[in-house]
């Protein structure tokens, strides 16, 4: 690839060699190449989530969360490279929560970082705790603006953009990628950012419907998911239905991600659970609580945990069924219907988790 001017500040700050950890988030040259090799004819691309995830995702591949954070998230998938014992990732989003559990298990082992936590759910210990014990190196520190930035600009094929995004933090100190500078089209003093385009190697991006052929459609907020599509290197698409190509052509409502940009389609219904699929199912507040009240707490509750919810299922459909089976997706179906606005009738009050709760987790 071409050289790039890394900001020798934060490469001092961090402790990071130019490398090619560095380098793949930036090539755009072998982006391209991949960009070039795409299908673009009308191509049945649909198959299973093992066989995505064992195809597409290499050790070491940089790959990006989708979605923002438990909504509309592909969680089966990281799931899924999880039990395949996937290796050395380099994991961006913004946010990009759902690196956290993967540390554990050695399939993220570097970050792009913009935002790890559980909302309201508590501080993420676990990340945290990883981090102090050096089981994870972060490469690179952003915002959430300024990782939507970079991956726009790779949409729309410049090599960066001029923002105001992070001047005035010591985010600037801690981010190789980006360069601060005069404005060139102004003559008094007036700072700038370049954030460079930015190359994610694979995503899995969890949408509502999509045909066999990779047209997917994106109901509600896209976030940075429509510039992921064109941006990265390798795209699969997950979705909670494969419809025919004509249903997508009658859609007035939702995003659009064209076929030309994915490379492969997997039918995944429940693919974002325990996390929200607006329109479809309410994300699983109980399981998060118990995560972030019970499992960060130290290592052995955290493997105990993803032990039992993760490497012992072997799909989404054994998931769900220990969440509990048909009466939680009759519950999840109304709440989130019900968060929509259209059922006003809902009580949202629950048990939360306490370690000396011994009742059943879930409904």
């Amino acid at each position: 690839m071409s050289t790039f001017k890394y900001n020798q500040e934060a490469l001092k700050n961090l402790n990071i060699e130019e490398s090619a950890l560095l380098n793949r988030l930036v090539d755009f040259e072998s982006a391209r190449e991949s960009h070039l090799k795409k299908v673009r004819g009308k191509v049945d691309k649909r198959i299973s989530l093992k066989e995505a995830v064992a195809e597409y995702v290499s050790d070491g591949d940089v790959l990006s969360d989708a979605g923002f954070a438990y909504v509309r998230t592909c969680h089966q998938a990281f799931f899924e490279m999880m039990r395949q014992g996937k290796k050395d990732l380099q994991m961006i989003g913004a946010p990009n929560t759902n690196q956290s559990y993967m540390i554990n298990y050695g399939s993220v082992a570097f970050s792009h970082n913009s935002y790890v936590g559980a909302e309201m759910r508590g501080t993420d210990r676990n990340y945290s705790r990883q981090l102090k014990n050096g089981k994870v190196k972060i490469l690179s520190e952003w915002s959430h603006g300024g990782i939507a930035q970079g991956l726009k600009a790779a949409q729309i094929g410049a090599p960066g953009l001029f923002s105001k995004q992070m001047l005035g933090s010591d985010i600037m100190k801690y981010n190789p990628y980006v360069r601060m500078m005069q404005n060139p089209m102004r003559d008094d003093s007036d700072p700038v950012v370049f954030i460079p385009a930015l190359y994610p190697d694979v995503v899995f991006i969890h949408v509502q419907v999509a045909d066999k052929y990779g047209n997917a459609c994106i109901y509600g907020p896209v976030v940075n998911d429509i510039a992921l599509a064109s941006a990265t290197r390798k795209v699969i698409i997950t979705a909670e239905e494969i419809v025919p190509e004509i249903n997508l052509r009658y859609i007035k409502d939702g995003a659009i991600i064209p076929f030309i940009y994915v490379d492969a389609v997997v039918e995944l219904p429940f693919g974002a659970v325990p996390g929200n699929m607006p329109g479809y199912y309410y994300w699983s507040r109980q399981w998060w609580e118990k995560l972030m009240r019970h499992a960060t707490k130290d290592e052995e509750k955290f493997f105990e945990f993803f032990d039992e919810w993760v490497m012992r299922t072997k799909d989404q459909f054994e998931f769900v069924e220990k969440l509990g089976g048909t009466k939680w997706i009759t519950e999840a179906r109304r709440q989130t219907k019900a968060a929509e606005g259209s059922n006003e009738d809902i009580d949202f009050r629950y048990q939360e988790y306490a370690p000396e709760n011994k009742t059943e987790l879930y409904y």
